[in-house]
């Protein structure tokens, strides 16, 4: 996979959260990113695999998520390590 649809998969991740505000309460809550930051927060670095990190937590969410990207289940974990970038070493 590579990095735009990469990106692709994490823009329709933060999509699928926000979507929901269950999800995207405690989403923002263990991120530590307040309701009223949220959109200046998306356009950092790093902001699209922390969305992804949270949807990998949950079995179900990486399962709509997928389904939202037109992608296996399994390629939500290739479109985290692709924004991740190549491991230290």
């Amino acid at each position: 996979m590579d990095r735009s649809r990469a990106e692709f998969v994490g823009a329709t991740a933060l999509g699928v959260v926000a979507s929901d505000p269950e999800r995207l309460g405690l989403f923002l809550a263990l991120s530590g990113i307040g309701p009223e930051t949220l959109r200046e927060s998306a356009a950092q670095p790093g902001f699209l695999l922390a969305v992804l990190d949270f949807v990998l937590s949950d079995d179900d969410l990486v399962r709509v998520v997928a389904k939202a990207a037109d992608i296996a289940p399994t390629a939500v974990a290739s479109a985290r390590d692709q924004l991740a970038g190549p491991a230290p070493g």
